[in-house]
């Protein structure tokens, strides 16, 4: 039987990279996505749904499928206001995970980064932590979280820092081996990749980046 797909942030890096592998792939019947604003994107197979991602819990009735792909996050650069931060950083993931649980959806799958530590005194950190406790809270069979270092790619936003900590990260690549592995910066494309085909993992987990391959 074929399945239904969620996406939430099919319009940032890894999530439009991963929304053309959903479309194009002969497993899926149905790919909804939850946006602010028409993306223009036209497919038999895409539902755009247009609603405040920050109100998931009002779309409770559209919000079924058979796996959830959260793709969402900012940066302090974007969104330099913390409450404003956590709510997208913790609040989109935790109420998408709840929506979930509460439409007894399978495979749950999000992004959350290297060094998450709901103990950790830098607020990024922190913030993917909590998300990261919280979402493992639900009752959702299958819980996937990625824990990517650096993510690269052709952004719509000018990322400056960013741009600096993946030319040095990647030129340092080579000498990343055995467990600092996990800390190689990843293309968003490579990224989506990991997500689509992640799915055949069952249970509760955590992927690194040297596991992203498996």
């Amino acid at each position: 039987m074929k399945k239904t797909a969620i996406v939430l942030g099919a319009t940032g890096l890894t999530g439009s990279h991963l929304l053309e592998l959903l479309l194009n792939s002969n497993d899926y019947e149905k790919v909804k996505i939850f946006t602010r604003r028409a993306t223009g994107k036209t497919h038999p197979k895409l539902e755009e749904i247009i609603c405040d991602i920050l109100k998931l819990g009002e779309q409770a009735d559209k919000f079924t499928a058979d796996e959830v792909f959260v793709c969402i996050g900012t940066t302090k650069a974007k969104t330099s206001d913390k409450k404003l931060y956590y709510t997208i950083d913790y609040g989109i993931p935790v109420s998408s995970a709840k929506l979930a649980e509460q439409n007894n959806i399978n495979t749950f799958s999000v992004v959350s980064a290297i060094g998450a530590d709901v103990n950790s005194s830098v607020f990024y950190s922190k913030t993917k932590g909590e998300m990261e406790r919280d979402v493992l809270k639900c009752d959702i069979p299958n819980i996937l979280i990625y824990r990517p270092s650096l993510i690269y790619g052709n952004r719509k936003d000018n990322r400056l820092g960013e741009k600096i900590g993946v030319a040095l990260i990647k030129g340092l690549q080579f000498l990343m081996v055995g467990e600092l592995k996990k800390y190689r910066a990843i293309s968003g494309e490579d990224l989506a990749k990991a997500l689509f085909f992640g799915v055949k993992h069952k249970g509760k987990r955590f992927i690194f980046r040297d596991e992203f391959n498996n």
